[in-house]
């Protein structure tokens, strides 16, 4: 029977197969006659489903239909999904929803580069949202749909980039930004500070990663990593009144209506952005807390491996960019060897040297 009404449901269900592949829902209809009216209408949006699953299948794809199946099976569940999803829409405009997959050549990946470029948008930017993005889709056209594809260089199209820098928050900075910045945000920053955590982890910070017991935090970093880092005590004074808040989530906000609320992406860019200019602080962006911590915490310790382990660093060689924190205490060293030196040593600056004579002839 393809519609029936389950024991502990009040409405009837569906369950019907249709070239080889089985449908099942609710009808949400508690009448048998509305109920077989539901299931005419999801036989027919079966049909039709499969019917453009076929036609993917059998011929060329559009970057609209890639686009839109990239979402549904990889774009929706990123940590930061607002950003695919608005990068999915731009290429999509951008390149024309007909546009055939074969039809993206390298002439065509260099002109929408060149356009997204030309708004005054950053290498980094251009590379991340829009070149690598549509490599992600092409790719996986290919690899996993078996979809034909245009053979494309794509490290012709990717712009250099300068190297990273490393801004840190000063004192004063500081301050202003506090100053600055709506109470309810002050403890996620103040987390950012201590702990080196990237905007993506703070915001999903939830209580079962906080390990009370053992001061651990577990963080689900970059590719979906699990690691741990120490709970200072200043972060355990931090975390601790903000238990009862909320249930799951750590960091929140009130709203308007007074409800908690826990702090999304979104909402933290906007009151960090408008805190910064407020505070009038000039080019400071919420991932440079992470380094004010580390260069903080090298000037500190004065080790490296301190540091990359922290901020869970793979490799050493990522983490010797903030190896400027320990020039003021190399030039000390320095002043303070050349001072014992100078006492002992019977060496001399020589002073003013006359002019060499010039040979005759």
């Amino acid at each position: 029977m393809s519609v029936y009404r389950p024991k502990k449901s009040p409405h009837f269900h569906y369950d019907f197969r249709f070239r080889g592949h089985r449908f099942t829902g609710t009808t949400g209809s508690a009448n048998r006659r509305d109920a077989k009216a539901v299931e005419t209408v999801k036989r027919a949006d079966a049909a039709k489903e499969l019917d453009q699953k076929a036609a993917i299948q059998s011929g060329p794809m559009t970057i609209n239909i890639a686009t839109d199946r990239y979402w549904l099976e990889v774009g929706q569940f990123h940590k930061r999904s607002d950003n695919t999803l608005r990068s999915l829409g731009w290429l999509t405009k951008t390149i024309g929803k007909s546009k055939l997959l074969t039809e993206i050549t390298n002439p065509v990946v260099a002109e929408i580069v060149a356009k997204r470029r030309g708004g005054g948008v950053k290498p980094a930017t251009v590379n991340r949202y829009v070149t690598e993005m549509l490599r992600k889709v092409i790719y996986r056209a290919r690899d996993v749909w078996e979809v034909a594809v245009a053979k494309i260089t794509w490290k012709l199209h990717l712009l250099k980039e300068p190297k990273e820098r490393v801004r840190e928050l000063s004192a004063d900075e500081e301050r202003r930004l506090f100053a600055a910045l709506k109470t309810d945000y002050h403890p996620i920053v103040l987390f950012a500070l201590k702990s080196g955590c990237r905007l993506a982890e703070c915001v999903g910070l939830t209580w079962s990663q906080v390990d009370w017991g053992n001061r651990l935090i577990r963080i689900h970093g970059k590719g979906d990593v699990v690691d741990t880092i120490p709970m200072s005590t200043a972060v355990r004074d931090l975390l601790w009144p903000l238990q009862n808040y909320h249930e799951t989530k750590v960091f929140t906000y009130v709203d308007l209506a007074g409800d908690v609320c826990p702090i999304t992406m979104a909402g933290l860019d906007t009151a960090f952005g408008r805190a910064i200019d407020r505070a009038g602080i000039v080019d400071f962006r919420y991932h440079d807390l992470r380094h004010t911590m580390a260069t903080r915490l090298l000037r500190a310790k004065g080790n490296l491996r301190i540091v990359q382990k922290v901020l869970r660093h793979t490799t050493i060689a990522t983490t010797t960019k903030y190896a400027h924190a320990l020039d003021a205490d190399i030039r000390d060293g320095l002043e303070a060897m050349e001072a014992a030196s100078e006492a002992k040593s019977p060496g001399k600056t020589p002073g003013r040297r006359p002019k060499r004579l010039k040979r005759k002839g």
